[in-house]
């Protein structure tokens, strides 16, 4: 199988679980290092899948690999290599697949619940789940592409993730681990203190019975992937 493409656009905010979904499952993946100036592939054909992780950039800022990852996302839907996007991995799908990115009306940071819609995409993807708590770190977020399905939704984002045939995106974060959940808290320390906004918890809330809190994560993440993979080529 050819590997799938994985692409990081901060160093702290890397594959995480996913990368060890991948490995447990023995298929081949390859980190392309945005944030170290890598230069992003122009086409797919030596991909079997392609990943976009999350970073504190926007789609609608003026970086220079922004329109290649939305030309690499269209090739991909075109050809039905399935891609998958985490925050600003699901916000760079809506916004290459024709949706907007804007602001959310309040920042995200922290665990909160989200609730699977009812409708047959959403069972296809989540089968009889209904709620999980979920890691949120965002302050945008996108309206739906033409064509897709939400497929998840919360009280403070409307959008948390969507199905488009073979290709999911999502604003929540369900990649997390431990590790990635501390170093987000320990950089973005000063910024949870300072926050008064409703959807922004503070370092304890985070960190509070952190393992159980990922081992449930890990275990939608498990149900999500094991999906996503079929699609391979």
């Amino acid at each position: 199988m050819k590997p799938v493409a994985i692409f990081r656009h901060l160093p702290i905010e890397g594959p995480g679980y996913f990368a060890t979904f991948l490995d447990n499952n023995h298929i081949p993946w390859r980190l392309i290092k945005i944030d170290a100036g890598e230069t992003p592939p122009t086409q797919i054909d030596k991909f079997s899948g392609l990943v976009f992780m999350g970073g504190p950039m926007s789609v609608n800022d003026d970086l220079p690999w922004i329109d290649n990852s939305l030309s690499l996302i269209r090739q991909a839907v075109a050809t039905d290599v399935p891609v998958l996007g985490h925050c600003l991995g699901g916000q760079l799908m809506a916004k290459a697949l024709g949706g907007l990115v804007y602001a959310n009306p309040v920042k995200e940071m922290g665990w909160g619940e989200v609730n699977v819609a009812d409708n047959p995409v959403a069972r296809a993807w989540f089968d009889d789940l209904t709620t999980f708590q979920s890691f949120h770190w965002h302050g945008e977020t996108f309206s739906l592409p033409k064509g897709a399905t939400c497929i998840l939704s919360s009280s403070y984002c409307d959008n948390q993730a969507f199905a488009l045939g073979i290709h999911l995106g999502m604003q929540c974060h369900v990649e997390m681990t431990e590790r990635l959940v501390r170093d987000w808290c320990s950089v973005a320390a000063e910024e949870l203190a300072d926050s008064n906004e409703p959807g922004v918890q503070s370092i304890d809330e985070i960190e509070t019975n952190l393992p159980n809190r990922i081992a449930g994560l890990n275990a939608v993440a498990e149900r999500l992937y094991n999906k996503w993979i079929v699609h391979l080529k």
